[in-house]
């Protein structure tokens, strides 16, 4: 295996409950490379013990504008994993950051966009500590933050997986893609 099989970093990027985080350790792993939750370098710099704290307590646009220089300081480092936060791409300054990042071949960006229906099952089966975003329980506002959301995810990817799939089929998928300079969307 090369010394650094990844030249970019590998940002995942998709709704809540998508996999991010589960498959960004899998394809980490798999690549020996490291692994960055940019939710948890988030509620760092907003010295919380969970984001949903960190959320109520800084508030949306103090924890947007931390997720927004965690993004920052993240895609300085060497090339990884990172598996963004859902809401990441919407704060004030985080799409400016993946574009320049993917227009510079900084990083490659993959939205995970599993079905509305699976996405819900996995959030009725483990809600974690996600905050509500509109008023709304996690699971059934859902489609209205998939709305919002999945045109800026689909103007900031180079490659859209839209099937739920085990980790290991998508870890090969994915890092199929690494460093392909591919561009791809289903």
């Amino acid at each position: 295996m090369p010394s650094s099989p990844l030249q970019r970093h590998l940002v995942l990027m998709g709704l809540r409950a998508s996999g991010k985080t589960t498959l960004g350790r899998a394809v980490a792993d798999a690549l020996g490379v490291g692994f960055v939750d940019l939710d948890d370098h988030t509620r760092a710099l907003l010295g919380a013990a969970t984001v949903r704290d960190a959320f109520a307590t800084a508030g949306e646009a103090r924890f947007r504008e931390a997720e927004t220089r965690a993004l920052a300081g993240v895609l300085a480092r060497p090339p990884q994993v990172i598996a963004l936060g859902g809401g990441t791409p919407t704060a004030s300054g985080a799409a400016e950051l993946l574009a320049v990042a993917r227009s510079t071949e900084r990083a490659f960006v993959v939205f995970l966009d599993p079905p509305l229906e699976v996405l819900a099952a996995r959030l009725r089966a483990e809600a974690g500590d996600r905050p509500s975003l509109t008023g709304l329980g996690v699971v059934e506002e859902i489609g209205v933050v998939a709305d919002a959301r999945r045109p800026l995810y689909a103007a900031l990817t180079d490659l859209r997986v839209p099937e739920a799939l085990d980790a290991a089929s998508l870890v090969s998928i994915i890092t199929s893609q690494v460093g392909s300079g591919s561009s791809s969307s289903d």
